[in-house]
């Protein structure tokens, strides 16, 4: 697992955008994106000036989903004693250095406030201001590095498994067992399996891992297969760089051909991760999956006309997306197994 994961953002089911457009029966059809947030920057501002109890908190996020986070972070200033929503966003905006000096000891502080909070506003980001906390622990960003206390906040944030608290902390779990600091291979398999049943796309390619390799369970190649195809056709990377595998190593090379032509085109993880929110590393490594085992099919012409010379161009590619993943590939190929 590398040392560093993807914060839990605000829960929220619709952006502000749509929020407010439906409630007030804004047709967005024919605005343009500038147009419509001036049309709901001005009905916001009119309702604060009525007293509405919600516009305040709803102009912040405005601005933050806009990515204009220094006009969200003194809006949020603004209203941070009476709404934890507010506290919560500063806790990401400081944490994560956006538009406001980075100062992870003040994000953290904020998120312990919503945690520890007991308020109805509070309660129901919890979970979500637990994870942080737990991610700050285990990052070692604004505090002592302290696997201890990142598994003791990732277990509250995680709440046995429960889909209405962090799926990202089951995930987190999944992954932290799975480490050889901290190895309990029969407990990854457990959060893996909980956070993969409420939804966790990056779990869900590890789970396929897991029953290929029967870690913490059963091998079961069909379970495995079933795992990465579904993680794969919902935008996992990795688990579209196993399917490579997967289909190359049962001479599918058809099929392995054209998935690994896909994913070897990728250029940018983390702007996969921005949309899958799956974390770069693993994405790294489906990408240098799929360039090695592109170049395997280039190089002895298997589902695809025979190129030697663009089959050493990924190979470079693989190693240039993940060296060691291409080097544990490399060592497979000579000693036969692929």
């Amino acid at each position: 697992m590398e040392q560093s994961v993807n914060g839990e953002p605000l829960p929220r089911k619709k952006s502000v955008t749509d929020t407010i457009a439906e409630e007030h029966d804004i047709m967005v059809d024919g605005l343009t994106n500038d147009e419509l947030f001036d049309k709901l920057e001005q009905l916001l501002l009119d309702k604060i000036k009525q007293n509405d109890r919600m516009a305040p908190f709803q102009l912040g996020q405005l601005y933050f989903e806009q990515k204009m986070y220094k006009e969200a972070a003194v809006q949020f200033e603004r209203i941070k004693e009476q709404d934890y929503q507010a506290q919560y966003q500063l806790g990401v905006m400081f944490y994560d250095g956006l538009a406001v000096d980075e100062d992870p000891v003040k994000g953290l502080e904020y998120m312990k406030r919503v945690a520890h909070a007991d308020n109805p506003q509070a309660k129901s980001l919890m979970h979500y201001a637990q994870f942080n906390i737990g991610r700050a622990y285990f990052e070692g960003c604004g505090v002592h590095q302290r696997d201890e206390e990142a598994e003791r906040w990732w277990l509250l944030a995680a709440d046995d498994g429960n889909p209405r608290a962090s799926v990202k902390a089951q995930t987190a779990l999944g992954m932290f067992y799975a480490r050889p600091e901290t190895y309990d291979i029969g407990k990854a398999f457990f959060w893996h399996s909980e956070a993969c049943g409420n939804g966790s796309l990056e779990s869900q390619a590890a789970m396929g891992v897991m029953y290929f390799h029967g870690l913490g369970t059963k091998k079961d190649t069909l379970s495995a297969f079933e795992c990465w195809k579904e993680a794969a056709e919902r935008g996992n990377v990795y688990a579209m760089g196993n399917l490579v595998a997967y289909y190359y190593e049962r001479k599918l090379y058809n099929k392995a051909a054209q998935l690994a032509a896909h994913v070897s085109q990728i250029e940018d993880p983390s702007e996969i991760a921005s949309i899958t929110d799956c974390l770069p590393f693993y994405i790294s490594k489906g990408i240098a999956m799929a360039c090695f085992y592109y170049a395997r099919c280039l190089h002895f012409g298997e589902g695809v006309l025979r190129n030697v010379d663009t089959a050493k161009s990924y190979y470079s590619r693989s190693y240039q997306f993940d060296p060691t993943t291409t080097a544990m590939l490399q060592e497979r190929v000579q000693h036969g197994e692929i």
